[in-house]
């Protein structure tokens, strides 16, 4: 598969890692940065683009060229001084988004302060997961319930409006089963399978986590 945006992770603790592994994995361009060289050496293994630097350093994020990137990962919550560094040098290079790992609510609301577009709580929400919604295209939220299944929320494709869910069989071709239908604030989980999709409407499903490239590569 192809990505088309390009990422950076700062911190490369389990988090980060998590983060940046699956992203290479999946195929995107990847830089990661982390202050512990040893740390660094060990990451090389995975990830091919690994530095060691100082994010915090004005001068760092303009060599690593960090104002090119799509998407900035901050993942060194157990550092706020460094995190609100990151945050602000990436904002003022002009990176259009910025994801902040905090270690709680009150970091978080400091970080979304000095310009993280989102913030992340380890507690709620695991590196693979982010790492899962960044790339999956269409997706509007994912959940892994166990290594198999993922509890996932879609939009109607275009391609699906005006057909009805036993025409699209949509089981059978992406390993999928519709749970809920969503418009609006309305949900509903009884759904009449002969009623024609809607445009603006989501599909809340289970899916086949190992298939999940048959949703991403439509």
């Amino acid at each position: 598969m192809s990505i088309n945006k390009s990422f950076a992770v700062f911190g490369l603790g389990r988090y980060g890692m998590a983060v940046a592994k699956e992203l290479v994995a999946d195929g995107a361009d990847v830089l990661a940065v982390d202050s512990n060289e040893t740390v660094v050496n060990s990451a090389a293994l995975d990830i091919p683009l690994c530095k060691c630097a100082d994010i915090t350093d004005p001068e760092v994020i303009r060599l690593l060229g960090v104002g090119n990137i799509d998407v900035v990962i901050v993942a060194m919550a157990s550092n706020l001084e460094a995190s609100v560094l990151a945050v602000m040098l990436c904002k003022e290079a002009g990176v259009p988004t910025i994801i902040a790992k905090c270690a709680n609510e009150t970091h978080g609301k400091i970080l979304s302060k000095v310009g993280a577009d989102k913030v992340v709580i380890p507690e709620f929400e695991s590196g693979l997961r982010l790492a899962k919604n960044l790339l999956s295209s269409g997706f509007v939220d994912m959940i892994e319930l166990s290594s198999k299944v993922s509890l996932i929320e879609i939009d109607v494709r275009p391609e699906w409006v005006g057909h009805n869910l036993i025409d699209l069989n949509l089981r059978r071709k992406y390993g999928i089963n519709v749970v809920a239908l969503q418009q609006g604030e309305k949900i509903r989980v009884t759904i009449d399978p002969n009623a024609p999709l809607e445009e603006g409407q989501k599909l809340v499903v289970l899916a086949d986590t190992g298939k999940l490239h048959k949703l991403k590569d439509r």
